[in-house]
């Protein structure tokens, strides 16, 4: 049985934060993706083959050329984790700025 990689271990790597923020622009092909990097083409390979196992990144063949994008889909699984701190966070915001707007119109 082949466990699938942990989509949270695969962002926890800033690396391979970057190769998402990057493809997320603009499709890349491995090449690309490794000269933004003092790594060797192999370590970016592998980052690249953990960000799809994951389902974060997603490829194309172009020609002779295999181009890595982002994979939205994959995303929806952090989206989701996140959405309930944000909503907290958001309300948490709105309960600050209400009491800054009364503490400023008792001192008016």
């Amino acid at each position: 049985m082949k466990l699938r990689r942990d989509v949270f271990q695969a962002i926890a790597d800033p690396t391979r934060r970057t190769i998402i923020s990057m493809v997320a622009v603009s499709a890349m092909t491995p090449s690309a993706i490794a000269e933004n990097f003092d790594y060797s083409r192999q370590t970016i390979s592998k980052h690249i083959q953990i960000l799809t196992e994951c389902e974060l990144l997603e490829q194309e063949q172009k020609g002779r050329e295999i181009y890595y994008q982002l994979n939205p889909k994959g995303m929806k699984q952090i989206a989701d984790f996140i959405e309930p701190f944000r909503k907290m966070w958001d309300e948490r915001f709105n309960n600050l700025e209400t009491i800054m707007k009364k503490h400023q119109s008792k001192l008016k």
